[in-house]
């Protein structure tokens, strides 16, 4: 019978994995020998693990015990689209939330200053707003205020100053400093609301999805009819798209905490 000891200890496929992930973030800047000590792999098991990856393409060397992605291993990632992974993942859950609230559940990420839908799933006569692969304005949708409070700080500078942000409706946020303020808001609460902001009658709440260093690649959200979004449905919402988000989080390769 195994013992605790050899359930704990990790193996070579892990060692392997964690001093891949480790050369590819240094970028060539610290020898094997000190990646292998921080990761806590012998140095014997390090140089083993890294030969083989330099036979198979993986890696190059730049000097000695000095290494960088190989050719092969760029080629592999320039054949993956990353959004396109996380649109998969998050399909199931997307239609499990519309189905569930009975209403217009989406996926968005930003792209260029703007929110693209990547997957909608809408329930028979929800408030059908956005359409999947559509571009909105982010300053005024849910989606789009958790993405752009949580962009580093030159980058919403940028976005807040090259408005004019256009009044879609009378709750519409059109004033920089106010939007700044109400981001940061969004920010700390985990959670952007559009009080009928883009559309009169319509209302939507949106959380943030996290890859698996924590940073907001996405966000989660569910839109209908303001008279059927109420604030105490409201709770259930957000506990609903949390609990979507969180799993996505963890199947990203995050280790389940979010904040």
């Amino acid at each position: 019978m195994a013992s605790r000891h050899e359930y704990s200890t990790p193996t070579l496929i892990e060692k392997s994995l964690s001093l891949l992930d480790a050369i590819m973030l240094d970028a060539g800047a610290h020898s094997i020998a000190a990646i292998a000590s921080s990761k806590k792999v012998p140095q014997a098991t390090a140089y083993r693990i890294v030969s083989a990856l330099v036979d198979q393409g993986m890696l190059v060397t730049v000097e000695r015990g000095r290494y960088l992605p190989g050719l092969r291993l760029l080629d592999y990632a320039r054949q993956v689209d990353p959004m396109q992974i996380l649109a998969r993942l998050a399909r199931p859950a997307v239609t499990r939330i519309a189905q569930r609230f009975r209403q217009d559940a989406h996926l968005a990420a930003m792209d260029g200053g703007m929110v693209t839908y990547l997957v909608k799933a809408g329930a028979a006569g929800a408030a059908a707003f956005a359409r999947q692969g559509m571009q909105l304005e982010a300053y005024c949708s849910g989606v789009g205020k958790v993405l752009l409070a949580h962009l580093p700080e030159d980058d919403l500078t940028e976005y807040l100053a090259n408005g004019p942000f256009i009044r879609l409706t009378p709750n519409t946020i059109v004033d920089p400093d106010v939007l700044r303020s109400h981001l940061a808001k969004v920010r700390i609460d985990g959670y952007a609301l559009d009080n009928e902001e883009i559309a009169e009658g319509l209302r939507c709440l949106a959380v943030p999805v996290r890859d698996h260093r924590c940073q907001v690649i996405a966000a989660l959200s569910l839109s209908g009819r303001a008279g059927t979004l109420k604030p105490r449905r409201l709770v259930a919402v957000r506990a609903a798209l949390d609990d979507a988000a969180a799993r996505l989080h963890v199947a990203l390769g995050g280790d389940g905490r979010t904040r």
